[in-house]
């Protein structure tokens, strides 16, 4: 039988040259161009799709491709990253070793990291020969790698990289959520596998009988519907039939079902057991499910592997075909496959594996009032949160299911359930599961660990007010273990930080940090920081907040970038960018989202408008890969200010737009704040000074915090509108609001010179503008500065001192241009030409949209690195930053010149004539 099988391996290829061309053409395109591709071969069970997939993976072979083949497993869907392993650990030269992938695996928490990891093996071999990475049965990935896969071809595009997946049809599986990432960013082909047509089936059962296809037996094919497996299943059948003179039994899987019944009950027994460990297994786990021991069980291995039904590399068993597994999983009666699933849980357990492997087989087995299964499910749940935490919350959620209502540990798993829900980004699931469970009347301590548990869940959700009601009332209710009860007024604190009353919050907010010290609880100690830190900037104390923040990044380094923000706010940008430079040395535990955020904020401090965007771009793709929106709203906010100084009104339209569509998603009083004082900012550039000032009073009035966190630095603005409207005690309240912040931060340049402009402004006060251009020289804010010496250049104008104006003009215009602020420079500009003085209007030239000009400073460095053979984390390293900035850098870099992958760049970039 063994030698039918070899026979036939090819045989699916019959009635596929029209796809196998396709395949072809594709593999041909990346090795050619260099650019990354990616094929999904689609189709039901047995239809070929593997033997396809096979071919091409041969054909990409011999055209020079180092190759990473695997394939996903159904039994293994859950193991974080266990279907793209296969792929980066075999193969004549895999892409990581074995050592590697396991310090990838376990030793860092974040998936966007790991992917970067991943991106970067894979990078680093397309630099020297193209790469073909092929997964089978892309269905039944684990989670991490539908991720990776996700994330992945994209990142690639630029290297020759190859993607083949073979998928079921399925409407909005993985599969086709993997081709919809990459659709538009990279040559995608789907190739639909249908039915053979009938001489295709007849050419495979003549390949298979070596003779004329009689009417009997293409009578019988025609059972098998164009399928080519159940059709090659058939013809084994007839031939082991013929050779034993038996009748061949009638019914679709014939071939399967007849091998099975040939087969000696103990061979048949440990087939079994095979298929419900899954598609791949151990010989001694399916012996010890058997109740034997391996030496008794090999005549049965070798009699399954000469029926064609196992395959045995050396280290594993493997069914040759799914359908296979299922045929013999089939046959077990279903009570008895539940069981043997506990059993097959318990062994694996027992013999050392990670209760993730586990899994598969307690949801399927696992019966209420286990608490074996619970046990391991919540140690299951703990070990994939950090980087699949909604499998965490899904794992905890049928946890949940399998306890009783009246027992106790009901309430400590939900608990965990609610941790891993928030950390999902599964907020109003989480809130309503609490709810569920505070409903059962739990006793007091169980209380208020679900209220403590829920306190994230109701911070994320900006439900300050029913997040403070609620630790109020734990609190008052008593029964709390120490740890919680610190926990509970450490929450109370930080929902305060809402609240008006910001006196009373940092009574609590200290209280809460007395407590979570005496009482060793880290949690505690964090949540009192991260609310004292809160409190501060919402009362404008920057160096309070930059104080509290220090101390917390100290305690948890995941909390740097708000410390890194603090230290902006004071005008630190020294100390801004040396932390920066750390964590571009060691970003593995960071977040990443909020990371790049800080490095926004340092960049357009600094103004440097090309590198803030790319940095904004960047953080709001990594939120939307993980699907937890933070800094949405306010990074489309900048990018809309960017473009208005740019110039750039389509632009700068279509981020207000999107950032609106954000904010009604997550309108928290900052994020509405935010969004009225861009729609003032675009209502005053087209025109509607009475809806611009309208907006600005909104904004007054949304909250009393947020003067300090909105305004900071954009207050000018607002007071230019509210003169332009003729609403002079608008104005006044918000230079009124610019002395209270520099009068809490008088340290801090900035918020000096920014409080003398808004006076000189509201009192057209020649003599507190120049002050401000004086003040602001030892700010770090070059757009800040521009903006004082603009107004100080038209109070000069107006008083009839045109030489000073001039200078003052003239130096505002410099550095709006040196940010790539155009349109502001260009307005500065029409003032010099007023006053007479129109030199220089070169200056305010603005970038061409497509060529090598168009690049950036930033994109042109990052360019000419790769054209030399870098890779973006190479690039990265010298232009400390991170990858993924690098990698939106260089896709603008290869949109705005047309090119499609580093080797055409290479050439362009040779080509200039200042190489």
């Amino acid at each position: 039988m063994a030698g039918v099988v070899g026979s036939l391996s090819r045989s699916g290829l019959r009635g596929r040259e029209a796809e196998l061309e396709e395949l072809q053409a594709l593999i041909a395109s990346v090795a050619h161009t260099g650019s990354g591709g990616l094929a999904l071969i689609q189709g039901e069970p047995g239809i070929g799709k593997t033997t396809l997939l096979a071919e091409a993976v041969a054909r990409a072979r011999a055209a020079g491709f180092s190759v990473g083949l695997g394939r996903a497993d159904e039994l293994h869907h859950i193991v974080p990253l266990s279907s793209l392993a296969a792929c980066v650990l075999h193969g004549d030269q895999p892409l990581l070793s074995g050592d590697a992938f396991v310090d990838l695996a376990r030793n860092h928490d974040q998936r966007i990291w790991l992917v970067e990891r991943l991106a970067e093996a894979i990078e680093a071999r397309a630099a020297s020969v193209p790469v073909l990475i092929a997964l089978d049965d892309v269905q039944w990935a684990d989670p991490l790698s539908q991720f990776a896969l996700k994330q992945l071809p994209t990142r690639l595009q630029t290297s020759p990289v190859l993607w083949m997946l073979t998928g079921r049809r399925e409407p909005a599986g993985p599969a086709d959520e993997v081709v919809a990432a990459a659709t538009g960013n990279l040559p995608t082909v789907t190739v639909r596998l249908g039915p053979l047509s009938g001489a295709a089936i007849g050419q495979l059962a003549g390949d298979t009988l070596g003779a004329a296809v009689d009417e009997q037996v293409r009578d019988l094919l025609d059972g098998a519907g164009g399928n080519p497996f159940l059709a090659v299943e058939m013809l084994a059948g007839l031939r082991t039939a013929e050779a034993s003179d038996e009748l061949v039994p009638p019914g679709l899987v014939v071939g399967v079902r007849g091998r099975l019944r040939s087969l000696q009950p103990s061979t048949l027994r440990f087939l079994q057991m095979g298929a419900v460990l899954g598609r791949r297994f151990g010989f001694p786990d399916a012996a010890a499910l058997c109740g034997r021991t391996t030496a008794t069980l090999i005549e049965a291995l070798e009699e399954a592997v000469r029926a064609g039904l196992l395959d045995d590399d050396g280290d594993h068993l493997a069914f040759r075909h799914d359908l296979l597994r299922q045929a013999v999983y089939a046959d077990i009666p279903p009570s008895a496959r539940k069981a043997l699933h506990r059993e097959a849980a318990h062994h694996l357990v027992s013999a050392g594996h990670q209760p993730i492997d586990a899994v598969p087989h307690i949801l399927r087995g696992a019966l209420p009032g286990d608490e074996e299964a619970v046990a391991l499910l919540r140690r299951a749940a703990d070990a994939v949160l950090p980087v699949t935490p909604g499998l965490a919350a899904d794992l905890m959620t049928r946890a949940l299911e399998l306890v009783p209502p009246a027992r106790p540990l009901r309430f400590a798993v939900g608990e965990q359930m609610i941790l891993c829900m928030t950390r999902a980004g599964r907020n109003r699931e989480a809130l309503s599961a609490g709810d569920r469970l505070l409903a059962g009347r739990p006793p007091l301590e169980a209380f208020s660990r679900l209220q403590a548990a829920l306190g994230g869940t109701l911070w994320n959700m900006d439900l300050a007010g029913e997040l403070r009601r609620r630790a109020e009332t734990a609190l008052a209710m008593g029964g709390a273990a120490p740890e919680i009860g610190a926990r509970l007024a450490a929450l109370r604190a930080l929902a305060l930080s809402r609240d008006h009353d910001l006196v009373a919050a940092r009574e609590a907010g200290e209280t809460a940090l007395r407590a979570a010290t005496a009482i060793g609880d880290r949690e505690a100690h964090v949540l009192a920081l991260s609310g004292l830190g809160e409190i501060a900037q919402n009362a404008g104390e920057n160096a309070v907040a930059l104080e509290r923040f220090a101390a917390l990044s100290a305690v948890e380094s995941a909390f740097l970038p708000e410390e890194i923000v603090a230290h902006l706010h004071v005008d630190d940008f020294e100390s801004s960018e040396r932390l920066l430079l750390q964590v571009a040395d060691n970003a593995g535990s960071m977040r990443q989202a909020m990371m790049l955020w800080a490095q926004g904020q340092h960049d357009l401090g600094l103004g440097r408008l090309d590198d803030a965007e790319a940095d904004f771009v960047t953080m709001e793709r990594l939120e939307d890969d993980v699907q937890v929106p933070v800094q949405q709203v306010n990074a489309r906010v900048i990018r809309s200010r960017i473009a208005l100084l740019r110039g750039d009104r389509e632009a700068a339209r279509q981020h207000l737009t999107a950032a609106q569509e954000r904010l009604a998603v997550k309108p928290n009083p900052g994020n509405t704040a935010a969004v009225r004082f861009l729609e003032a900012v675009h209502a005053e550039a087209d025109g509607h000074i009475r809806l611009a000032v309208d907006k600005i009073r909104q904004v007054q009035q949304e909250g009393f915090f947020m003067r300090w966190r909105l305004l900071r630095d954009w207050v000018d603005s607002a007071i230019r509108m509210a003169l332009r409207g003729a609403e002079h005690e608008l104005a006044e309240d918000l230079a009124a609001q610019a002395e209270a912040h520099a009068a809490r931060n008088p340290a801090v340049p900035t918020a000096t010179g920014i409080a003398a402009q808004a006076l000189g402004l509201v009192n057209n006060d020649l003599a507190m503008l120049e002050r401000s251009v004086r003040l602001l020289k030892a700010s770090p804010r070059p757009l800040v500065r521009a903006a004082a010496s603009a107004d100080l250049g038209q109070a000069l104008l107006a008083a009839g001192r045109n030489p000073q104006a001039v200078a003052a003009l003239t130096h505002a215009r410099g550095m709006f241009a040196e940010s790539g602020a155009h349109a502001a420079a260009a307005r500065v500009q029409r003032d010099l030409d007023g006053a007479g003085a129109g030199g220089g209007r070169a200056a305010t030239t603005q970038r061409p949209v497509q060529g090598w000009e168009a690049l950036t400073a930033s994109e042109k460095k990052i360019a000419r690195l790769v054209a030399d053979g870098h890779t973006n984390r190479s690039a990265a390293d010298l232009l400390v930053v991170s990858p993924h900035t690098v990698n939106t850098h260089l896709t603008s870099v290869f949109r705005k010149l047309s090119v499609n992958s580093r080797v055409q760049l290479a050439n362009l970039v040779m080509a200039l004539p200042d190489n």
